[in-house]
């Protein structure tokens, strides 16, 4: 291993992204401090899938998160997709691309996530709240920060971790418009239970214009997710309450109405379906980005947060690897547009496939993922799954 001095790294934003930058970077010597806009730490109620890419590529750190989700979590063997009635379409086995690989795949509360990040980071007294970063200045040797309140903090490089609405994005590259999806989303977790819902259970429920989604995220709980078709750019707009979204899916399987009715109203998160234009300069100087800063990406994959966790990785080893931390943002940036570039746009296009709304083109898509060969949709998968990339 390379060693070098110890460098300071700036870092916006605590969410996923931002964690685990924090936990790789401490891990090849770099110091860091982390900076979150939020008076505290939230999480947010809803989950997420963390897929075993990002947790070979932590471990490629000798960074084993394994553990924690293994008991906070829920690892799931196989993803179910089914009609609106809940009749089964096809079902993609994981279990055995993830053994061949050597890690699980994972259906995980954000908060429990964030729980098993600031383990493996060690010293949550890197991270100071409040702090909503106002003007970055670069210079030849080193990075300020100028935050909302007038504070200021230096460094020798910055990581935009800021998530979608990023503001080191902005400064980066300018104000770009969000790229609607077309369709609302809507999102939860609840305890739950119902003979469907066995130990591991994740299936995708298909219909037309409309999805929903329910998975097991350990400890009796599920999260749920429901999308409807808008009109282009009306996705913002659109509200309807639990009273509504019931009635969006009257008539669907009876697990899929059971977890809308057991969900408190209050607890039902809106979001608006939409990524951005890929980027292609993620930095300048000593400034980058990473996560949904540098490529957000629409959920179908369910591989946001496992590309965030991959773009720490790689990150920190090229910061191990040369003691120029601006030739190391750059190597970074290089080696990581490739892979995301092509897994937003797999996202937005595996998207409005899911999302067709005619009664043909439904049908069609649905025949096709009925009776294509089981060994090119795995193929498919292992390839976004493996890690380190396939070349």
């Amino acid at each position: 291993m390379i060693q070098h001095s110890p460098r300071k790294a700036l870092i916006i934003g605590a969410g996923i992204g931002g964690l685990a930058a924090a936990a790789t970077l401490r891990r090849v010597g770099v110091e860091v401090q982390v900076f979150e806009r939020a008076p505290e730490l939230r999480p947010g109620t809803t989950a997420v899938s963390l897929m075993c890419n990002a947790v070979l590529a932590l471990r490629s750190l000798d960074i084993d998160i394994a553990p924690g989700l293994d008991k906070r979590g829920a690892v799931f063997d196989e993803l179910k997709f089914l009609t609106r009635r809940g009749r089964p379409i096809r079902a993609l086995p994981f279990r055995e691309v993830s053994d061949r690989l050597g890690a699980s795949n994972y259906a995980v509360h954000r908060a429990d996530l964030q729980q098993t990040l600031l383990d493996a980071l060690g010293d949550e007294s890197v991270i100071a709240l409040d702090a909503a970063a106002a003007e970055v200045v670069s210079g030849e040797d080193g990075v300020e920060v100028t935050f909302e309140d007038g504070r200021t903090a230096s460094g020798d490089f910055l990581i935009g971790a800021d998530g979608f609405n990023s503001a080191i994005r902005r400064q980066v590259a300018g104000a770009d418009e969000p790229r609607p999806g077309n369709y609302a989303c809507w999102l939860a977790t609840v305890p739950f239970s119902h003979p469907r819902m066995t130990k591991g259970y994740a299936a995708h429920y298909w219909g037309r214009g409309q999805r929903f989604g329910l998975a097991d995220i350990g400890h009796g709980r599920a999260y749920w997710w429901a999308t409807k078709n808008v009109p282009p750019g009306a996705s913002g707009h659109l509200r309807r309450g639990k009273e509504g979204l019931a009635g969006l899916f009257a008539g669907w399987a009876d697990e899929v109405q059971e977890a809308i009715r057991t969900t408190p109203e209050e607890t039902i998160v809106r979001i608006t379906a939409q990524d951005r234009p890929f980027l292609q300069r993620w930095g300048t100087g000593r400034t980058t980005l990473l996560g949904d800063a540098a490529h957000p990406m629409l959920v179908s994959l369910g591989q946001g947060a496992a590309l965030a966790i991959e773009d720490a990785v790689v990150l920190a080893q090229h910061l191990r690897a040369t003691a120029d931390p601006v030739a190391a943002l750059r190597g970074y940036e290089d080696e990581r547009k490739p892979r995301t570039e092509g897994l937003v746009a797999a996202a937005r296009a595996l998207s409005e496939t899911e999302q067709l709304e005619g009664l043909f083109p439904a049908l069609a898509r649905d025949l096709y993922f009925r009776f294509a060969p089981l060994s090119k949709l795995t193929s498919r998968n292992e390839a976004v799954l493996t890690w380190p990339p396939l070349g």
